[in-house]
């Protein structure tokens, strides 16, 4: 099954709306590299325009000139385990008896198989492998009339993570899953007025509002539907009993920018926490501390202001260069580490060095990254890491889906992981670390990849999924 850790924006209200939602979706792209889109509307018809790569690279003057009207949402997005293909890329179109409609999904759907198996049996077709289709098609399905009812219904019938952009021909629709996996901001530019009302912002990351002016006025709730059309601004509960949340913490550890406030806690801060707690729970002796860059940066700054020990630059950092943990395939990511980091051997030969990053999932980058390091002759090379070991797979949309691929799994000891990257030491955060220090609700988080403990059912169907069904699909 397609799990994907994707970025979306959406603009109701302004004219150009597709303008405002490229700007937002380029401050989106560190959540996903594989492909970008827009759909927008001026009322009459549904205007798309999607495409592999970076929104830079894909899109240009006149795709953008095409994309009419007052209405737009947009996505980011990278595969964890569906291939890089054009009939993935969102958001997803398509015209059903209710209207055209379009989707923007970021998140993982884990009953998608078992709904796709039950619509299979009705004589519904499917044309990609995204579980973001099976909304479509449960929408569809429906036993109502009305849109906004209908959506509804198939928004109560899905379990696992979801923040839904949906977008018809008059109404923009914005949604998040009962239990709030993933972050959803509203805001608003300014006081506008336009020919169909208030013009409001959706965005994964509430930072992405600064480069389109827009004031945060609050999140999306978990379980609520938000509904803004000629009528106003709506709002629904999903399902009618609200759970307690089970965010990912790794929005907080990894996927957010330093500069969003999410889930309530700003990332900075929260990081930062944490790079002190880590110096706490794992003390070294050492000459510098040296963030792997750029997720690792603000848990390193903790580290050094903790132990006292200098905060230095000794790996460098080429921005042309994707994010190695979010590329599709393993070979991308061995080929990016040898060109993403330059170490600079002023700081590393002859020094006792901490490496911090932010977490270590298959060990290959971890390793190469030592492998680097080592080459400009260090005395000492001491791993820090500011997450608890992953010891299990995520089905709610984050890259890691087996346990044979995590090398907490696979080595017996910190001693043996050490060994395998090549570190003189390693040392992890604790789990009660990530929320005593920051001073966070530990039990409003989902933390299943690191405790197993997971906050909604997972069968056989939310494993397997059905890539390899539909790839024969498409080879026939």
């Amino acid at each position: 099954m397609i799990k994907e850790e994707c970025g979306i924006f959406g603009v109701y209200g302004i004219s150009e709306a597709a303008r405002y939602v490229y700007l937002g979706l380029n401050f989106l792209q560190h959540r996903g590299q594989e492909s970008c889109g827009i759909v927008s509307t001026e009322g009459k018809s549904l205007y798309k325009q999607v495409g592999l790569g970076k929104v830079l690279d894909f899109f240009d003057e006149p795709k953008i000139n095409y994309l009419e009207g007052f209405r737009a949402i947009g996505h980011v997005r990278y595969s964890t385990t569906g291939s890089p293909t054009l009939v993935n890329a969102q958001p997803i179109t398509a015209s059903i008896y209710k209207g055209a409609i379009a989707i923007a999904h970021n998140g993982n759907i884990t009953n998608a198989s078992l709904i796709r198996e039950e619509l299979l049996k009705k004589g519904k077709s499917f044309h990609s492998s995204s579980d973001s289709e099976v909304i479509i098609q449960l929408i569809a399905e429906a036993p109502f009339d009305n849109f906004t009812d209908s959506v509804r219904w198939a928004l109560s019938r899905l379990e696992g993570s979801f923040c839904l952009l949906i977008l018809s021909k008059d109404i923009l629709i914005a949604a998040r899953d009962p239990l709030g996996f993933r972050p959803l901001s509203i805001g608003k530019i300014g006081d506008n007025i336009s020919e169909i009302g208030d013009t409001y912002v959706f965005s994964s990351e509430d930072s992405g509002f600064s480069i389109v002016e827009a004031e945060k006025i609050r999140d999306v709730n978990p379980n609520e539907m938000i509904v803004i059309s000629q009528k106003g601004f709506e709002t629904f509960e999903i399902q009618s009993k609200t759970p307690k949340p089970r965010r990912c913490i790794f929005e907080l550890i990894y996927f957010a920018k330093p500069s969003s406030v999410v889930f309530g806690k700003s990332v900075y801060d929260y990081r930062f926490e944490i790079g002190r707690r880590l110096a706490k729970e794992y003390p070294v002796e050492a000459d510098y501390i040296v963030p792997v860059p750029d997720s690792g940066i603000v848990s390193a700054l903790g580290f050094s202001q903790e132990s006292g020990i200098p905060f230095a630059l000794g790996l460098i950092r080429s921005h042309y260069i994707g994010r190695t943990f979010i590329e599709p395939s393993q070979k991308i990511r061995d080929f990016g580490v040898k060109m993403k980091f330059l170490p600079v051997r002023e700081v590393i030969e002859g020094k006792r060095i901490v490496l911090v990053d932010d977490s270590i999932v298959r060990g290959t980058t971890s390793k190469k990254i030592v492998k680097l390091v080592r080459e400009c002759r260090p005395k000492e090379i001491h791993f820090r890491v500011s997450s608890p070991p992953v010891k299990n797979p995520c089905y709610y949309g984050i890259d890691f889906s087996t346990y044979e691929e995590l090398l907490a799994n696979r080595m017996e000891s910190m001693e043996e992981i050490a060994r395998f990257i090549g570190a003189d030491s390693v040392g992890y955060v604790s789990v009660d670390g990530l929320f005593d220090e920051p001073k966070i609700e530990k039990n409003t988080f989902c933390r299943a990849c690191f405790d197993g403990e997971y906050p909604t059912a997972i069968n056989e169907f939310s494993k397997d999924g059905f890539e390899n069904e539909i790839k024969e699909q498409h080879l026939k």
